[in-house]
């Protein structure tokens, strides 16, 4: 028997990998929750999805994470025996601009999903939160039991409330949650606002690049590819019952090495535009990856000069 589940934002970057990942199992009915709404354009979303629409064992619901009633509709007309709940309002800077509507998505769509989760006796949840949570920390790795209380842009709150409301329902509802905080995914298909997409499309046109400081901010990227396989044993895991796991490559690259690499990669020079760091960003993000090698057997392979010359050859192939 198939095993059924419910992937929320499943139509978009890291959504619609999942979806490519369990429909090539074989042994999954998927369905999606993506409300297609327009932080980017999504007719995008909507070819991320294309090819999975006549799928007998894909169901597609355009509804929106915060309309509880829809939602219950949903979970009324299907049984999940697990939720992958990867729809939210992302990014930091927009967060700054539209807090209200990063809480409802981010923490009442949270809440929803967790809600039916038990109402429907869904045992399984594994939640998509971010390294924006752990905020400036000089701590570096970052490592979950480092303290995250202190937040510095209204997304990094969101993702922090959803972990802390996954426990709330793991501990009142024996319901097994397990945040997995990602850090700087990027790959085929990554959202066109984030850097390497951004950058890329920029370059390729002869067009300057804003970049905010002077290049030596640094972040940890992971390859999608990488994240597919820590998201794929995170629905797996049954050791306890609820998991904070941190999922990075482990290695920090500067803002700098980073435009190098897609020079080298576009075979062209970019035009910096130099911008004032902005509120809510923060200088290093750096994973201890650990907790998932120990718990999830997660072991990321993609170097970042192999993962930007992947992307770089989806990008011209997309173009």
């Amino acid at each position: 028997m198939k095993r059924r589940i419910l992937i929320t934002g499943g139509a978009g970057f890291i959504g619609s990998h999942l979806v490519q990942h369990l429909v090539n199992e074989g042994n999954w009915h998927v369905t999606v929750i993506d409300d297609f709404n327009d932080f980017y354009e999504p007719a995008v979303k909507r070819e991320n999805i294309a090819p999975f629409q006549t799928n007998e064992n894909f169901t597609l619901f355009e509804l929106d994470i915060r309309d509880y009633d829809d939602l219950k509709e949903t979970f009324t007309d299907c049984q999940f025996d697990l939720i992958v709940h990867l729809a939210a309002r992302a990014g930091v800077r927009p967060s700054l601009e539209q807090p209200h509507l990063y809480t409802e998505a981010n923490v009442i769509g949270t809440l929803n999903l967790l809600e039916l989760a038990r109402h429907h006796k869904v045992r399984q949840f594994v939640f998509g939160s971010s390294s924006s949570v752990y905020g400036a920390n000089a701590k570096v790795p970052f490592s979950e039991d480092d303290p995250v209380r202190a937040p510095i842009s209204p997304y990094a709150a969101t993702k922090a409330a959803g972990e802390l409301l996954c426990h709330t329902y793991s501990y009142l509802y024996q319901i097994r949650c397990v945040c997995l905080r990602f850090f700087t995914v990027y790959g085929a298909r990554q959202r066109p606002d984030l850097a390497i997409h951004k950058f890329a499309r920029l370059m390729s046109a002869g067009r300057p690049i804003p970049v905010f400081g002077d290049g030596t901010t640094r972040r940890d990227y992971t390859f999608i590819d990488d994240i597919m396989q820590g998201v794929r044993a995170a629905m797996d895991f049954d050791a306890s019952i609820y998991e904070v796991i941190n999922l990075g490559e482990s290695r920090t690259v500067q803002l700098n090495e980073l435009i190098q690499l897609l020079e080298r990669e576009l075979g062209v020079d970019a035009i910096i535009e130099r911008k004032p760091l902005q509120p809510g960003d923060v200088p290093a993000t750096f994973a201890n990856i650990e907790k998932a090698r120990r718990l999830l057997a997660y072991e990321p392979q993609t170097q970042i000069e192999d993962g930007i010359a992947r992307f770089v050859k989806w990008f011209r192939e997309s173009s």
